[in-house]
């Protein structure tokens, strides 16, 4: 199934399996988790939520330090 991915500037359509985890995803693109937020269709989304054909995740990245 496809996926729209958007991270940072890059808009990007994977293809991915049936019952693919948002960290599926991260770990295919090889962004760690910690370093990031995830929105699906708009809303805050958990490491562990299922992704479904044709949604649109954003991957935002979180800024830190001291």
């Amino acid at each position: 199934m496809q996926v729209k991915v958007i991270f940072g500037e890059e808009n990007l359509t994977e293809d991915i399996p049936e019952n693919f985890t948002i960290k599926d995803l991260l770990k295919k693109l090889e962004i760690p988790s910690e370093t990031v937020v995830v929105k699906k269709n708009e809303a805050i989304v958990i490491e562990e939520m299922l992704i479904q054909e044709g949604d649109t995740l954003e991957i935002i990245k979180v800024i830190f330090g001291g």
